[in-house]
């Protein structure tokens, strides 16, 4: 301190290191000092602690070298005391006009105390020696000055000004005058906003840093003139205004910073000081006197401060607050601009005309939902406004209740919360069809205040993490109960109001709100972080103001060589994509990004992190160097030039790969060829977690946007990384079939799909298809090391570089030798803790990162296990402060575009392995996964648990795979197979074991287990483990194995036995395939099917079964369908006679199966095509003509005229005719609809009649089987398809009524096609049901509910894409039978080839036709949570939508084209009514 360094002398001095030569030139200058102050106030105050020393020694007091004290080169002589200096007026308080300026050598008045607290105190810095100071010891000096005076200013509670280049009073008296303003040179004004940014964090207390940032006003610049000089010189002045509502209550102490020269950094005052403003001085409050100053003075003090405020004049309290400052503390803690990173959740209530012309601010913020309590909001209110700028999910609060119990991923995918804000109306809907009203408040906290409950905490407790987001209240209207309850279930759920901001122009809305929500949080607080009685129009412009972003319009390059604009509202439509633009990152306002920052930006690439847009345009820009472009970079372009432009075969879609090593910047190398093709292509990054018809439909809509010749647009560059083959293969399948609905021809590709993918093997990938194939090694060319060379050396360069925290950078240039990676490793964990909590972190993320490719931990989940608040009292708080310097080396912080977490990875995955290699010489790599097993809070923290799960599973089951780019294809896990081979089985067994029971009792876990203990020859261990996986998944077909038979040529009996034991293996397939809810397996049943038929076929050779005259086999049928059994047989075959009499039976019901499976799903494109050659492949292309034609050869056997005679009467007579029927074409309701698909009508009709002639004229009284009536009714409706006026054909009524039986007896277990006739007969009539029915409503929702049950049993986790639904029948303008329009009515509108007709079906381009709609007829519904609705006969009917993706997000008033299918019925061309 000042008082020390007069009292200091040499001996002292040798004592703490100094050399002789400092301690020369430091006394020296001292002793120079001494003797001007003595001078200036006299001998006694020198030996005075209290007396205020001069500026000079304060800026030793900061660690100024003496050797770099001189006088500024700019300062020339002042004015001389005898000289009449003019007096100056001061800037007005609390104001930042431009135009005002100081005259130089003019004087202010002299410094003051405190006069009546509003009145502003005055304290001067000359700053002449402190401001040539470099950037850390400028900031600590002025931020020693500021937080001394501000904090003596607040708790004095008096408004300040401290004044920087103003001569204080103890400057020499020969050339200044006290008050004198002489100026001081500004390099950099960031310097001094930094200064106070920095500091008040790390000398106020937490729970002050709040109230100081808004008490202590960011530094103003105001410019000092004189004339004939272009020297330009300013006063720096920082205002403080401790209003009542800020500091009421508390004291600020505080920890002052220093510079230490030798430690060559800032350092804080250990023990914290209470200043307070005794006279014109900052001095601290004697030990002595703290009690009373805090206890009693303290009240005092707020008291007279708040009568101070109260007795000024209202205006000049409202021109004094500085609401847009604590605006901007409020929403970004006092930063320059609005940070990207945070999200923004909105409350809001009806906002009125006037309103809604100044919210154009929330159209640039990144809102991720909206709670409205506006019930017109979608009609006139803030949502129709927002929907004409951003796309939008509508939702109600019921909708967050998650009912159906789905995991976090999956309900934020069934919400879109990824894709649109989500904006969820609270009071429900005026202009919605369904049933969600608005309510009254009463009736709203009854009926809908635990949903907002579950909504609030679902979005805190499972989506945004802490610190991700502010809740932002707008209370334009007046406010009413439920906008209050659900501020304080925010409150609740966010443990206090840190990140919560309320904004109301009307002091008695905001009042009202405060008032109520006093409940949960004092008044005090509520105004601290509210906005109030600053107009709505002065937020919009203060908050746009502080965008980091200027309003751009997005462009796109069109195929006339010109620009479009891309809206934001149709960017989002096309979620699935993220577009680049031409004028990327243009909107950046690069005059907000200092040096520093843009430096940043640079090496967190080179740390690590992936590329972004931003790296390019700043290398563009000349903000920044070069991104290197490697010579795979230019083969690529290569690659791409000929795609587009040399004359081959073209293909609407074409492929480029790029196969890299990790780490070789195969990545960095698309994204390049995409920075470089935007302006001459269409490019975008494919999104992969979307499915594959999404990001088809939004690359063909990215393809035609605002193009006026569509077949003619630009090609497409689309980026697809990490991609999986089928993925890949389906996505350029789809978009091929939507150019080729188009019919367009074009003479380039409309789609070339960049494939970027890692391997291990690039350059062998390469070789196999090298004409459209780069491959991205480590090893570099010599003008590649030349580039990386010349790079490190321009980053060496940069203040504060360190090269260890560019060591991925590093590692590419010295082509990931294991040397250099060994020696860094080696150099790092010098020092390190074994025992600390974050070491053991970075164990854990270095055994995922080594093992699983693309791992990582969630932020989050860091934070959580290091033991940090769930909300911590700063905004941002920063988790690298509490990690070790060895873990700031390694772990590098990745945010991923789909999700609010962020996520903690090591720099390089070799390093990782380096780590956990060198870490696991202390504890081997089994003993670190077992602790990661034990971890609780890992495992149990909900932020990113499913993915960190996922990781778990892989690090110990996913197998490397070479067609996934791995080295190799190994037996077990790498890990497994690493502490196998390392350590010894037993400790991988053992860890196996507890992964086991860690992820409970996963049966995949236990069948690793079986085939471990196998693999090392302990069979009864891997018995037991293989039945305990069994007893976990009795029939999954990758636990049991698969039993297969050769046939081989061998005796008769022989030859039977293998039949039926090979027909008895399809029925345990059959029965395995249920269980199995991840693949759909029906071989079994077709399998069975062609051995039977083929065992029918085989039995009719044999020449105790022989032919008759008409050559058919009376013999053979008599024995399989009674007790006959010839006597020549029945002992030899004594095993074979009842399998064999069940033979038929079992076809039969194979034949069933079949039937009713392909009235679920369609089949092959090439279904209808003619003249397929050979069985086999009917039965993979063609399974409805296969079905027909085994019908056909089951049926021979069991018809003929001569079977009558055999059989003689009884049940046997029955099966005759059923199998007459099977003859005809309607055994089953699979073959009974193929007939509509016949070319010749009239041959179907005949068919048709007399399928219906062989059953009983009256049927009802017939008593039928179930089946048969079910073919019976459906002969009915298929006749009427064909020929409406059928004399065969009963009344409409007539078979609803036999169709009843469905109904009444339903605790059968009917068929499907049971309840699909019951969806046809009973859906509303116009002509029969015009009045509610109960009754038929009950029927036809019965039917529905079993259809989906059925349908679910069947589809298990089947990706829908897979098995697309078969629509048998449309709704059409008819009544009765005549409203049933079948698919192949529709197809036979449709012009175009098979193939064409069939694009059009696929796209959608068939609801475009005009014939289609004079058939068919459009139902009118609406949509809700997700799903679309229809009215029935009474209330309302679950419509399934043919795609998920064509239901509108939101609740809206829909029309469609309705199908029935076995799944239900299905909602066509669904549209918004407007």
């Amino acid at each position: 301190t000042g008082p020390v360094l007069r009292k200091i002398d040499e001996s002292f001095l040798k004592s703490i290191g100094m050399k002789k030569g400092q301690i020369h030139v430091l006394i020296c200058e001292r002793n120079e000092l001494l003797k001007c102050l003595n001078k200036k106030a006299g001998i006694g105050q020198t030996d005075n602690p209290s007396c205020k020393t001069p500026e000079i020694l304060s800026d030793t007091e900061c660690g100024l070298k003496t050797t770099q004290i001189k006088q500024p080169k700019s300062v020339p002589m002042h004015k001389k005391r005898v000289e009449a200096l003019t007096l100056s007026r001061f800037r007005p308080f609390g104001t930042q006009d431009i135009n005002f300026k100081y005259v130089k050598n003019t004087v202010l008045s002299p410094e003051t105390g405190v006069i009546d607290l509003i009145t502003p105190c005055h304290e001067y810095k000359s700053f002449a020696i402190a401001a040539e100071l470099d950037r850390p010891r400028l900031e600590a000096k002025f931020a020693f000055e500021v937080i001394r005076f501000g904090s003596a200013c607040m708790n004095i509670r008096s408004n300040g000004t401290i004044h920087f280049g103003v001569m204080d009073r103890f400057e020499g008296d020969k050339d200044y005058e006290h008050g004198q303003i002489i100026g001081v040179p500004v390099r950099n004004r960031d310097i001094y906003v930094d200064a106070l940014d920095k500091n008040i964090a790390k000398c106020f207390n937490a729970s002050d840093q709040e109230a100081a940032r808004i008490c202590i006003r960011p530094p103003v610049f105001i410019e000092v003139i004189e004339k004939d000089t272009q020297d330009q010189r300013f006063v720096v002045e920082v205002d403080i205004e401790p209003s009542s509502s800020t500091v009421k209550g508390k004291i600020f102490q505080v920890r002052l910073p220093r510079f230490n020269e030798n430690s060559n950094k800032t350092i804080y005052e250990k023990n914290p000081v209470l200043y307070q403003r005794l006279k014109a001085n900052s001095e601290p409050v004697k030990n002595e006197e703290q009690v009373d100053f805090i206890i009693q003075g303290i009240k005092e003090r707020d008291v007279r401060r708040e009568i101070a405020e109260s007795s000024r004049n209202e205006d000049q309290i409202e021109t004094s607050q500085d609401l847009g400052r604590k605006l901007l503390v409020l929403l970004n803690d006092g930063k320059n601009y609005i940070d990207d990173y945070l999200s923004y959740i909105l409350v809001t209530n009806r906002c009125g005309t006037e309103a809604l012309k100044s919210v154009n601010f929330l159209m640039r913020m990144n809102i991720f939902c909206v709670f409205d309590f506006d019930e017109d909001s979608n009609v006139s209110g803030l949502h129709a406004k927002y929907r004409e700028h951003h796309a939008t999910n509508l939702h109600f609060l019921q909708n967050y209740a998650n009912e159906s119990k789905m995991n976090t991923t999956e309900f934020k995918k069934y919400l879109g919360l990824d894709d649109y804000t989500s904006w969820i109306f609270c009071n429900g809907r005026s202009d919605f069809l369904g049933d969600e009203k608005p309510c009254d408040e009463n009736t709203w906290i009854r009926t809908k205040k635990k949903y907002l409950k579950k909504a609030v905490s679902f979005i805190c407790d499972e989506i945004l993490p802490k610190g991700s987001f502010v809740v932002l209240f707008l209370l334009s209207s007046p406010v009413e109960k439920p906008i209050v309850d659900t501020f304080q279930e925010f409150y609740t759920e966010m443990n206090g109001m840190d990140y919560i901001i309320c904004i109301a122009e009307s002091k008695e809305n905001y009042e009202k709100w405060a008032n109520l929500a006093q409940a949960s949080c004092s008044i005090e607080t509520l105004e601290q972080r509210s906005i109030v009685g600053m107009k709505l129009s002065h937020v919009d412009a203060t908050i746009q103001n502080m965008m980091p972003s200027t309003i751009c319009p997005r462009r796109l390059p069109v195929s006339t060589r010109g620009l479009c604009v891309l809206p934001t509202l149709e960017e989002e439509k096309m979620f699935s994509l993220e577009i680049l633009c031409t004028n990327q990152c243009d909107d950046i306002k690069l005059d907000l990004l200092s040096t520093k920052e843009i430096q940043e930006i640079e090496r967190t690439f080179y740390q690590g992190r992936k590329v972004s847009w931003k790296n390019f345009w700043l290398a563009d820009k000349g903000g920044c160097g070069e991104v290197i472009e490697r010579d795979a970079c230019r083969d690529v372009h290569k690659i791409l030039d000929g795609i587009l432009h040399e004359n081959r075969i073209r293909w609407s879609v074409a492929k480029l790969k790029i196969f890299h090593q990790p780490g070789s910047g195969g990545s960095t190398i698309a994204r390049q060829v995409l920075w470089k093709r935007r302006k001459d292509l269409r490019c975008a990054v494919v999104n992969s977690s979307y499915p594959v018809a999404t990001v088809s439909q939004h690359a063909v809509n990215f393809r035609e946007y605002d193009e006026n010749d569509t077949k003619n647009s630009l090609p497409v560059l689309l980026l697809v990384e990490d991609y999986d083959e089928d993925y890949l293969d389906e996505l350029k399948h789809d978009l091929m079939d939507a150019m080729t609905a188009r019919r367009g021809h074009s003479s380039k590709p409309c789609f070339i799909l960049m494939c970027c993918k890692r391997s291990n093997v690039p350059e062998k990938l390469c070789k196999a298809s090298p004409l459209d194939t780069v491959a991205v090694t480590h090893k570099l060319s010599d003008q590649e090391k030349h580039l990386f060379k010349t790079k490190i050396e321009k980053l060496e360069k940069q203040k504060d570089f360190k090269p260890e925290f560019i060591i991925t950078f590093v590692l590419m240039s010295k082509e990931f030798k294991e040397t250099y990676v060994t020696e860094f490793v080696e150099h790092w964990k010098e020092g390190i803790d074994l025992s600390s909590p974050v070491t053991s972190l970075m164990k854990y993320v270095a055994l995922l990162n080594s093992y699983v490719h693309g791992s990582y931990i969630s932020l989050s989940h860091c934070e959580a296990f290091l033991g940090l608040g769930a909300y911590a009292e700063k905004r941002e708080y920063d988790f690298k402060n509490n990690l070790s310097e060895q873990a700031k080396l390694i772990f590098i912080e990745l945010r991923a575009n789909t999700t609010y977490i962020s996520c903690v990875q090591i720099i390089h995955h070799l390093v990782a392995k380096e780590i956990l290699h060198q870490l696991s010489g202390s504890q081997p790599q089994s003993q670190i996964a077992m602790n990661l097993l034990q971890e609780k809070m890992l495992f149990q923290h909900r932020f990113g648990r499913e993915e960190f799960i996922k990781f778990i599973r892989d690090l110990f089951i996913r197998r490397d795979k070479k067609s996934r780019g791995d080295n190799t294809d190994s037996l077990f896990s790498p890990f497994i197979e690493h502490v196998c081979k390392v350590e010894n089985c037993e400790k991988a067994i053992e860890v196996l074991k507890t992964a086991y029971e860690c992820l409970g009792k996963d049966a995949y876990f236990a069948q690793q287990l079986a085939r471990l203990h196998y693999n090392h020859e302990k069979f009864e261990d891997a018995e037991y483990w293989a039945g305990v996986a069994k007893s976990h998944l009795p029939y999954d077909s990758f636990i049991l194995d698969t039993e297969g038979q050769v046939y081989r040529k061998c005796e008769v009996i022989e030859m039977i036995e293998i039949a039926l034991k090979a027909m008895k293996c399809f029925r345990a397939a059959q029965q395995a395939a249920k269980s199995e809810i991840d693949s759909m397996n029906n071989a079994g049943y077709f399998g069975e099917v062609e051995v039977g038929c083929r065992l029918l076929k085989f039995l009719s050779t044999l020449q105790v079964f022989p032919r008759n005259t008409q050559g058919e086999h009376p013999e053979l049928v008599r024995y399989l369908l009674t007790d006959y059994i010839p006597e020549e047989i029945k002992k030899p075959w004594g095993k074979l006679h009842s399998r064999l009499k069940g033979l038929r039976q079992n076809i039969y019901n194979a034949l069933e199966w079949i039937s009713e499976d392909l009235s679920y799903f369609q089949t092959d494109k090439n279904q209808n095509k003619e003249n397929e050659a050979e069985e086999k492949e009917e039965q993979v292309h063609n399974p409805r003509k296969w079905l027909k034609r085994q019908s056909e050869v089951y049926a021979k056997f069991f018809t003929s005229d001569s079977l009558t005679v055999v059989i003689k009467g009884g049940p046997e007579t029955q099966l005759v005719k059923s199998m007459n029927i099977y003859k005809y074409g309607g055994g089953s309701v699979t073959t009974i609809l193929s007939l509509l698909s016949d070319s010749k009508d009239e041959r179907s009709v005949n068919k048709l009649e007399k399928i219906i002639s062989l059953y009983p004229e009256d049927p009802q009284k017939g008593s039928l089987e179930d089946i048969d009536l079910i073919n019976y009714i459906l002969c009915h409706i298929a006749l009427a398809c064909l020929s409406p006026g059928s004399s065969k054909l009963l009344p409409f009524q007539t078979l609803r009524e036999l169709s009843n039986r469905f109904f009444k007896q339903r605790r059968t277990a009917f068929p499907a096609s049971a309840h699909f006739l019951l969806t046809l007969l009973y859906w509303p009539d116009d002509a029969l049901d015009r009045e509610s029915n109960p009754d038929k409503n009950d029927i036809l929702i019965a039917a529905l509910q079993s259809m989906k049950r059925l349908y679910d049993v069947k589809m298990k986790n089947i990706a829908p894409r897979k098995k697309r639904i078969y629509t048998h029948f449309f709704l059409g303008k008819g009544n009765g039978l005549g409203k049933f329009v079948h698919k192949t009515r529709i197809d036979k509108l449709i012009d175009g080839s098979l193939n064409e007709r069939r694009m059009k079906w696929l796209h959608g381009d068939v609801w475009k036709i005009g014939k289609v709609h004079s058939v068919l007829k459009r139902v009118n519904g609406w949509t809700e949570k997700g799903k679309v609705f229809a009215r029935g006969h009474v209330g309302q009917i679950h419509i399934l939508p043919l795609h998920f993706d064509s239901v509108p997000p939101g609740n809206e008033n829909v029309t469609f084209y309705l199908g029935f299918s076995f799944s239900g019925v299905v909602a066509y061309d669904i549209q918004v009514i407007k």
